[in-house]
């Protein structure tokens, strides 16, 4: 599949402020991005560093009072496509090094305190059919509603509300998967079909020795997905850091398939 991504930032900065952007689609084996076209207006510093686990690269910029961006590319979809439910776990003594850090609970997904959770609700299955029983326990248990949740909220506390947007769902999937022993991580995307459009979270779950996308909100397909970057959880995955006080003035994001 191809898709036409855009996206564009406009903000406002007291002073001079050092920012960290994440926001463009990442070239990497499962997806090739064509006729990228990267613009910027505000800024007088710019230098490009790799991003977690190699997907993607981050941009550090120095701002004066506006930083404006335009963002747009063609990103080929061609990575494995796979129904999680029929793939295995790779067991653990068998996990390559660096999918480890993704067992591990982290700030938004305290999977440590999940584990009698996951024991009492899935324990009659195993690997993918147990990540897919779990995908859609937080699709059918969770409303989506933006604006109930906050950059803060974790987990556990969506959890217990039973509500969120996309950062919310990824990060309770995410938590359940590494409580029952499977790598999971979150993956920034350009998915279409979500509504209202906007920058998409999913989980990525490390699945019969590689890595699966999976959508716990249903709106978006594996295959329609163009990867931004990768992290544990979304402090890692932030398409625009600011090291300053910043103002939202605008902001677009559209997907389309050609």
């Amino acid at each position: 599949m191809k898709l036409f991504v855009q996206a564009s930032l406009d903000y406002r900065f007291a002073g001079p402020t050092d920012v960290l952007l994440q926001l463009e689609a990442a070239d990497i084996p499962e997806q090739r991005v064509v006729d990228p076209l990267f613009t910027l207006t505000g800024a007088a510093h710019l230098a490009r560093v790799p991003a977690q686990d190699g997907i993607g690269q981050r941009i550090w910029l120095r701002t004066e009072e506006r930083l404006i961006v335009e963002y747009r590319a063609t990103v080929e979809i061609d990575r494995i496509l796979a129904d999680c439910a029929t793939l295995p776990r790779t067991p653990l003594h068998q996990l390559p090094g660096e999918t480890v850090q993704y067992l591990m609970p982290s700030r938004y997904c305290p999977s440590d305190q999940f584990q009698p959770f996951v024991d009492a609700e899935f324990g009659g299955v195993e690997g993918g059919t147990r990540v897919a029983a779990m995908r859609d326990w937080v699709r059918n248990n969770l409303s989506y509603q933006p604006g109930v949740s906050t950059s803060g909220t974790t987990a556990q506390e969506t959890f217990v509300r039973r509500t969120g947007v996309c950062r919310d769902y990824a990060h309770l999937l995410i938590t359940l998967t590494r409580a029952s022993g499977i790598p999971a991580r979150m993956a920034s995307v350009y998915a279409l079909g979500v509504e209202p459009q906007d920058f998409h979270a999913v989980a990525d779950v490390f699945l019969d020795g590689a890595w699966h996308l999976v959508d716990a909100t249903g709106m978006a397909e594996a295959g329609a997905m163009a990867k931004i970057g990768v992290g544990r959880d979304a402090a890692e995955i932030p398409f625009l850091t600011s090291y300053g006080q910043a103002v939202l003035i605008a902001q677009t994001v559209s997907v389309a398939a050609l």
